[in-house]
């Protein structure tokens, strides 16, 4: 579909636009769609619905530049889940994906609970056994909330740490030395966002992928906040990713804490905080079980063939 839209006040083509057409951006790849300026107009294309909104959105701004003369980020993040909002959710279980028609739902009830966990908490925990889904669930909630624009950045991020393997010395630079650990996030990126708009979006800061040692010293506002593997993570790495956690912002904190990676003696991060935490009401802790493995019905059995202390 394509829609033409005039601008009320050409004048103030550059407060709607934002620098560098930045609140474009931002519509473009919240809604997945094409966006183009031309004299006074702007050409909107691609999914019917998606272009419904964000014409809305436009239209909401517009209103707000009749009373003034600028537009901020947040102004155009408020339009924006405005717009997204009455789609929201419509069906309990299942989450709308930035891939076209691409729909992720939970399979097991152990897996509801958990993305209910995700939507309701600002701060999730989800411990389970290989197969369960705790990581692409996380992720696709998380590009769903960024989708509807109720977050406006995700971080994903991972202690590089091997699973029983000293792989010594990694040549490259640093992005080639901790690519590795950190694939596995990308796998899932890519599953439910379209590469070219990943590429989009890594370029203009809305997704970044990083290992662990990069959060220290940040606060991380108005974000989804994923920690993949955090049963590798030491109490003090622990205490300061809980700490990044900014205003209007989700972290979702997910780990086997049956497969530690860490030396002998040195307490999983993430089973001390499930043990501290369990207590607050505002703080959600799921665990799943084998019942939830979702992968090859062989995973399954061969978890169970391992035992509870053992797996991949």
């Amino acid at each position: 579909m394509q829609l033409n839209i005039s601008l009320e006040q050409p004048e103030k083509k550059l407060a709607l636009f934002g620098s560098a057409d930045r609140h474009l951006r931002m519509i473009r790849d919240t809604f997945g769609i094409q966006v183009v300026s031309r004299n006074d107009d702007l050409r909107l294309s691609g999914d019917r619905e998606q272009v419904g909104k964000a014409a809305a959105v436009l239209e909401q701004l517009q209103q707000t530049l009749r009373r003034q003369d600028w537009l901020s980020v947040e102004d155009v993040g408020r339009a924006i889940g405005h717009a997204a909002r009455p789609g929201e959710q419509k069906t309990p279980g299942k989450i709308d994906l930035y891939a076209d028609g691409k729909v992720v739902a939970a399979k097991t009830p152990g897996q509801k609970r958990y993305l209910d966990a995700i939507f309701t908490h600002d701060l999730t925990f989800c411990a389970g056994p290989a197969g369960t889904g705790k990581t692409y669930l996380a992720v696709a909630a998380a590009a769903s909330l960024l989708k509807r624009g109720a977050a406006k950045r995700l971080v994903l991020a991972r202690p590089a740490i091997e699973a029983g393997e000293r792989l010594g010395f990694l040549p490259g630079d640093l992005h080639a030395k901790v690519n590795p650990y950190l694939q596995p996030l990308f796998d899932a990126l890519n599953d439910m966002i379209e590469y070219e708009q990943v590429k989009r979006f890594m370029m203009n800061d809305i997704i970044e992928v990083i290992p662990l040692a990069f959060m220290r010293g940040r606060t991380l506002n108005e974000c989804v906040v994923i920690l993949d593997e955090a049963q590798n993570t030491t109490p003090t790495q622990m205490l300061m990713f809980l700490t990044r956690l900014g205003r209007e912002s989700k972290m979702i904190v997910t780990g086997d804490v049956s497969q530690v990676d860490l030396p002998e003696r040195v307490p999983s991060g993430m089973a001390d905080a499930m043990r501290r935490l369990s207590g607050i009401t505002e703080i959600a802790i799921v665990e799943l079980e084998r019942q939830d493995i979702v992968r090859h019905r062989l995973v399954q059995t061969i978890v169970n063939a391992y035992g509870p202390a053992e797996g991949a």
